[in-house]
């Protein structure tokens, strides 16, 4: 088995939230590695804490305790590229205004931005909508907008938390393609949470199955399935069948 270089290295991180003069535990103890160039699956169910861990690598939230560890030093807020779930794209904007936004605020040249913007439309299959805004947009081609956005900040890691939660059953399966097809062409480190255990097989090269609350690593998974994978593939099945018998999705 080739060496994987370790992206960024999770220690005995916990969370708390403190509400109505009490601490609320949200995060017990969770550990982890992420390597460089992987697509990670965070999967577990709604609530369960896989939002926080994302927001405390994004630097949007801090641990209450434990460390955190980039190879090459912490990157500074805003240097990460990010996808919500929420598409959080600036309505008044067109595809190009919204695309080129990371580099407009770091006061990269237009034509330089422009050029780099219209590189990740094209990979994303938008070619041809520079100048259209989000409201003429379907779902599935918002989040296209989100996924180039967040590539063209240059960031060498990747957070999509839910990225496509919020789209119809076949919007999902063909976003699902066309991230995978997007990854292996520009290879990043991606950090993918997800509460859809069919989904987490389809796109993890591992997958960190969380559970209970405070939340902990319950289990990891190493899919060892060929890509493209397939839905009905009996591999497939059985460690679905595998991960459903050790989790809290609602399934």
């Amino acid at each position: 088995m080739a060496v994987q270089n370790v992206k960024i290295r999770l220690r005995n991180i916990t969370k708390s939230f403190y509400a109505k003069g009490k601490n609320t535990p949200v995060l017990g103890d969770i550990s982890l590695d992420v390597y460089e160039n992987e697509f990670l699956v965070l999967l577990g169910p709604g609530q369960c804490g896989k939002t926080v861990i994302l927001n405390i690598i994004a630097g949007l939230e801090e641990q209450s305790s434990g460390t955190i560890e980039f190879s090459g030093g912490r990157p500074k807020m805003g240097e990460l590229g990010v996808v919500f779930q929420k598409y959080a794209l600036f309505p008044w904007k067109t595809v190009m205004g919204n695309v080129e936004m990371g580099p407009q605020l770091k006061h990269v040249k237009k034509e330089v931005r422009r050029e780099k913007a219209q590189s990740y439309i094209d990979l994303v299959g938008l070619t041809g909508f520079e100048r259209a805004l989000p409201k003429q947009l379907s779902g599935g081609m918002k989040q296209r907008v989100g996924i180039a956005r967040a590539y063209s900040s240059e960031s060498d890691i990747m957070l999509m938390d839910e990225p496509f939660g919020a789209l119809d059953a076949q919007t999902r399966y063909s976003m699902e393609e066309e991230i995978l097809k997007i990854w292996e062409k520009k290879k990043r480190t991606v950090i993918f949470v997800t509460n859809n255990l069919e989904e987490a097989i389809y796109l993890g090269d591992r997958i960190i199955l969380l559970g209970d609350t405070p939340t902990v690593v319950r289990k990891e998974y190493v899919p060892d399935i060929p890509r493209p994978r397939n839905y009905t593939d009996p591999a497939f099945l059985a460690l679905r069948n595998e991960i459903a018998e050790n989790t809290d999705l609602v399934l």
